[in-house]
């Protein structure tokens, strides 16, 4: 089942009592990608009091993960309802930073929970989305020298890799669009892989 993703990352300005509000959203698939988007954000934006996220990773309407944080706001107040906004519009593989900047007057919690929803909302109106294709799961078992290879191979071709495992050889969790399986299990046989289909699709 396709559904949509962010094409690009967007960011806008909300303001309220002269607090400002960067909400910035963008496209990750796994943990590892979101922490990399909010590491960004906080290099853009180091001297700001607050860089608080949500996240939904996989089909929005059964996520693989769902994540928040309010980072020091008062609990509840911020990644709540950046993660509700996130959830009402059906928006898979999305990160959410919202950056905030003191203006000297305090809104209290409830004001903190309309700005923070608020500017999420803001994003999310003109957020522009693709469709994800449907993916496939399969497993590749090959040698650690072949490891880059593939992942530069299943990166190119719009899949994504999972799961990991290191023992005397490795076996990774493949994500690719259906037409992509037959190429990939043809190059992973050039370089002397398995590859082997998963019973259920992603």
């Amino acid at each position: 089942m396709s559904y949509p993703v962010p094409e690009k990352s967007l960011e806008t300005l909300y303001e309220v009592k002269k607090s400002k509000f960067f909400a910035r959203a963008g496209f990750a698939h796994t943990r590892e990608e979101a922490m990399d988007f909010l590491e960004q954000v906080k290099q853009e934006y180091p001297d700001a009091r607050h860089h608080c996220w949500a996240y939904i990773l996989g089909n929005p309407w059964s996520p693989a993960s769902v994540a928040m944080s309010d980072d020091g706001e008062p609990g509840g107040t911020a990644g709540k309802p950046i993660l509700n906004v996130l959830q009402h519009k059906g928006v898979g593989d999305i990160m959410m930073v919202v950056t905030r900047y003191f203006g000297g007057i305090k809104l209290g919690a409830g004001g903190l929970v309309r700005a923070y929803s608020s500017s999420a909302q803001q994003t999310m109106e003109q957020l522009p989305t693709i469709e994800q294709p449907s993916l496939t799961q399969v497993s590749i078992q090959c040698d650690f020298k072949y490891e880059q290879l593939i992942r530069h191979w299943v990166d190119e071709h719009q899949g994504f890799i999972g799961d990991v495992q290191y023992s005397q050889d490795v076996t990774m969790e493949v994500l690719l669009p259906e037409q992509h399986i037959t190429p990939l299990a043809e190059f992973a046989a050039s370089l002397g892989a398995s590859l082997t289909a998963d019973t259920e699709n992603s």
